[in-house]
């Protein structure tokens, strides 16, 4: 398929911070997997790409749909001295764009769809994972291509869905055809844009966390759109008790409506004495961290365990920061307490369990607010850089 496209591009400096010395994956000048040390001055541009053409194991996609992420407001983020907030795997100038979905318009010879074990046909809507993981090193043998030892990302260091068209491997595309079921029309691709940041939840919390017994309480911290996708994902999985804490008002709206019982205003009241209130004493078995803000919220959390009556809760950091956490060690040792990292979506059968969630009653699209074309997607992620008041803007193309 011969042709241009318009497509949103991050470009950054490259200037080290001192001290910095590049990783075995690094490459100079161009990528790294410590993107708040070394990327300078973030601005976006869109520029003019050559429609891609797919290998014998890919897959070309015409992109339908695809969220904004606080990763993308955070890669095109600066701090005061000019270096972006964003502390993960990073190459520029690239694409932005990973919360997708699309249709399959061209597939190579050797491209085979999962789902029915057959080769991708034209027309089929799918999304994809955005680790990129090699399938040969061995993170990825032990199953856990989170991991990957040459993990690329697509939206990050390679060309992402902020465009009219994309490449990808195969073996990261997830049909979604179930979701015919529920959703009719182009429904199915906002649907299907949300399954990559409901798959980090359910990671988190499910993988990671280790998951809960019906009737255990829970407490999410952070009501974007990962928190709220926890609270519908607990609240299916039988939690008595979901608890959300967030300052913003439309976003606490969305998330009682999608399965949290309680929220809390941190700004207005104290988040520890409400959690401590609210479940009469008992605290919570699984907390999850989602703002990003962990100096900040985890003192609360830690007097939550310390001061309730629940044994054995768990703490898992979802969201990316490059700050420290404040940890008590003597918390977590009389109270039997630990602390969980948690990165990425893939493996484990995350994307199929979620896509099956949705086709079955979970709908995660009362997420996305707000609908803008291609062009509109620059101005909005400066947007969300200090307006916080959409839960998820979604790019539609027309």
């Amino acid at each position: 398929m011969k042709g241009k496209m318009q497509g949103v591009t991050l470009v950054a400096d490259w200037a080290p911070k001192p001290g910095f010395k590049l990783g075995a994956k690094d490459i100079e000048g161009r990528q790294t997997y410590l993107g708040s040390q070394v990327w300078r001055n973030p601005r976006i541009e869109m520029r003019e790409y050559d429609i891609p053409t797919p290998g014998p194991e890919e897959v070309l996609l015409e992109v339908k749909a695809c969220g904004i992420c606080g990763s993308d407001v955070h890669m095109a983020q600066a701090e005061g001295d000019g270096y972006i907030f964003y502390p993960g795997l990073t190459g520029f100038p690239c694409i932005m764009g990973h919360e997708f979905s699309g249709v399959v318009v061209e597939a190579g010879k050797n491209a085979f769809d999962k789902r029915t074990n057959k080769p991708f046909r034209g027309g089929e809507p799918v999304t994809s994972e955005e680790m990129l993981w090699c399938a040969q090193c061995k993170p990825c043998a032990d199953g856990q291509p989170n991991h990957c030892e040459r993990l690329d990302e697509v939206g990050f260091n390679v060309n992402g869905a902020y465009a009219k068209y994309m490449v990808l491997p195969s073996r990261t595309l997830w049909s979604l055809e179930p979701l015919r079921k529920v959703y009719k029309g182009d429904d199915i691709f906002l649907a299907g844009s949300l399954v990559e940041p409901t798959a980090v939840a359910y990671n988190a919390v499910i993988e990671r966390g280790g998951g809960i017994r019906p009737g255990d309480r829970v407490v999410i911290l952070g009501g974007g759109p990962i928190g709220l996708a926890a609270c519908a994902i607990l609240k299916r999985a039988g939690a008595s008790q979901v608890i959300i804490s967030e300052p913003q008002e439309e976003r606490t709206r969305i998330t009682l409506q999608i399965g949290a019982d309680y929220a809390i205003n941190p700004l207005k009241e104290d988040f520890a004495d409400r959690v401590l209130e609210i479940t009469e004493g008992m605290g919570a078995d699984l907390f999850m961290e989602a703002t990003g803000l962990p100096t900040v919220v985890y003192p609360g959390i830690e007097r939550v365990i310390w001061e309730g009556r629940t044994l054995n809760s768990r703490v898992i950091v979802t969201a990316r920061a490059e700050a420290r956490m404040p940890v008590t060690g003597e918390v977590l040792q009389v109270r039997r307490a630990s602390i969980i990292g948690a990165q990425g979506h893939s493996g484990h059968g995350n994307f199929p369990r979620v896509i099956e969630c949705m086709a079955s009653g979970m709908d995660m699209t009362r997420a996305s607010t707000k609908k803008i074309t291609l062009e509109e997607v620059p101005e909005n992620i400066i947007r969300l850089q200090t307006d916080r008041s959409e839960c998820k803007i979604t790019y539609v193309a027309g």
